[in-house]
Order: structure tokens, then sequence, then C-alpha cells
């Protein structure tokens, strides 16, 4: 087991720099930072200046290798934009964002899991069906768009909730807020993790479905009705078990994915999350920011698949026993 956890964390690590090296590589070439950083009545000498004291000047791997050693220790630089400290920044926005995925998660797995089981167990049902039509709404219409419909007709025509923003919110600690533990804060929400979550919601419905569909069609599972077991048992003992391992995968990624895809939506809602902050650093050319971003996002991946990795042994006794042998 030991083995197993050092080698995932040195894939972790080699996937990690790879990343590091990609996103600081090509955020080099998306603009020149100085020139979004002094006006215009600035002389070529001070601006000459300004890009030596960044250390703009210097080589690609020079560079890319002082990155690296300051994002070990968790400094990722100042920012171009702001003149403030990159990790500074980050922590300000992540609450907000860590927020919304979380809600967006428990909806997604929550209907989603729901969806698949009722789908899958009860497919020639009505209310199977129409969930099945319905649930072609999340995979065809981009997210900004669902963002926009909810917006005009629960903001703009209903005028039942917030349109944008992430209402008021409560300092748990001192680098931590959130909105969740005020009426504002769960009104604010509500519009943004629904439209995040409406796609991984549809594929985790439609995965499970399947699994369930192929299970039920398995040899052991027509043995266990002909020994007369209850249809609970056989639904959610062995069927639903035996769909565990794709489930963890797709789930594990699909949240992975509500990290990376919330750009959209908090741009959608000016949720005042990272997402929000790296569409900002993008336009003022801000290399910093947009790497630490892209390295964050590659870090939270990496830990989620390190999670779900994990998980297969402990709900397929197959693996744990390969691993003893």
């Amino acid at each position: 087991m030991i083995n197993f956890i050092l080698k995932r964390l040195l894939q972790s690590t080699v996937v990690m720099l790879f990343v590091a090296l990609i996103s600081f590589f090509l955020f080099n070439f998306v603009g020149d930072p100085i020139s979004n950083m002094v006006g215009q009545e600035t002389s070529t000498e001070d601006m000459e200046q300004l890009r030596e004291n960044l250390g703009l000047n210097d080589p690609f791997l020079v560079q890319f290798a002082r990155f690296v050693g300051n994002a070990v220790q968790g400094d990722f630089g100042i920012s171009y934009r702001l003149q403030r400290p990159v990790e500074e920044l980050v922590a300000e926005r992540m609450p907000a964002t860590l927020e919304l995925v979380f809600v967006s998660a428990l909806i997604a797995i929550g209907l989603g899991v729901a969806g698949g089981l009722f789908t899958g167990l009860r497919k020639n049902h009505w209310l199977a069906r129409l969930t099945l039509t319905s649930s072609l709404i999340g995979v065809s219409l981009p997210t900004f768009i669902i963002g926009i419909l909810l917006i005009y007709i629960f903001a703009v025509q209903l005028n039942w909730l917030p349109s944008f923003g992430r209402g008021e919110v409560v300092q748990i600690t001192d680098g931590w807020s959130t909105g969740l533990l005020t009426g504002s804060g769960w009104r604010a929400i509500i519009l943004p993790a629904i439209t995040l979550a409406l796609y991984q919601t549809t594929l985790i419905l439609r995965i499970i479905r399947s699994e369930m569909l192929e299970v039920m069609r398995t040899d052991f599972i027509k043995f266990a009705k002909a020994r007369g077991l209850k249809s609970r048992d056989i639904n959610y003992g062995h069927a639903l078990k035996n769909t565990l391992i794709p489930v963890i995968t797709v789930t594990g990624l699909q949240i992975g994915s509500l990290i990376a895809f919330s750009i959209i939506t908090e741009t959608v809602f000016q949720w005042p999350g990272m997402g929000n902050l790296f569409i900002q650093a993008v336009q003022f050319a801000d290399v910093p920011v947009m790497s630490a971003y892209l390295v964050l996002v590659a870090l939270f991946f990496v830990v989620i698949n390190l999670i779900v990795d994990l998980l297969y042994f402990v709900v397929d006794p197959r693996l744990r026993a390969d691993l003893v042998h």
C-alpha cells in the first residue's frame, strides 16, 4: 500500500512539473505585462528598469526554476496588475470558488446518483424517460447560455434570486469567509451552483444508468433473483456495489472539472472567485496570477485523482488481493 502511494505521489509530482512548465511557457507569450503596468508617459529607460526588477530579462529556464522554487514554498510572485502577492489574491478568492464548487458537487452527485439509479432500475417508467429527455439540456446547452437563461427567468422576470455577487459573507477565520451562513449568501449561490452543476449532473446520471443496466443483465444478478432475494438487496447490495468503481472515477473527475469550469460561471454571475481573477489576469497579461491559477487547478486534479485511486481499494477487494500478492 505504501509503495502504491509513493508511486502515485511520484507520478503526481511529474505531472505538476509538466503543467507548471507548459503554463509558464504559454503565458509568457500572451502579451507584454510592462505595457499594461505603466502609462504612456513612462520612458523606455524606466520600462527597461521595471522589466529588470521583475526578472523578465532573465533566461526562460531561470525564470521557470525561480517560479517552481517559490511555488513549492507557497510564493507565486507579485501580481503585475495589482502589485500584491499572488498568494494573497488567491487566498482571498479561493473561499468563494471552493464554496461554489462544494454546493455544485452536492447537487451534481445527489441528483446524478439518484437519477441514475432510478432511470436504470425503472427504465420503462414515464418519469425515467422524462428525466432522460430533460437531461439532454445539460449536455446540449453551453454553460453560459444556461446561466443567462436562469438569470433571465429567476432574476429578471420573477425577481426571486440575485443575478450577481456572493451576498453577505461571514468571516470564519482570518483568511476564510463564507456566505453559507447567511440567507443572502444562500440566495446568491443557487443560480451559479445550478448552472455549474447541470452538465456534471447529466453526465453522472447517464453513466450510472448505463452501468446499472449492464450490471442488471449479468449472471450473478439473475442468480440472486433466482435465489429469491429481495429487490432492495439485489439493487443496492449487489448491483450498486459493482457500479461504484466507474462512479467514483467519473465523480472524482467531475469535481475537478467543476473547479476548472467555474471560470465561465463566475464570469456570468460576477462571482468573486479564482476564475474571475484569472479572466482579469488574462486581460492584463498578469503572468504570475495566470500561472498560479493553472498550477492550483492541476493540483486539485492531482489530489482528487489520488483520493480516487485510494478509494478503489476500499470498494474493490480484488485490488487489495492483487496488492498483497
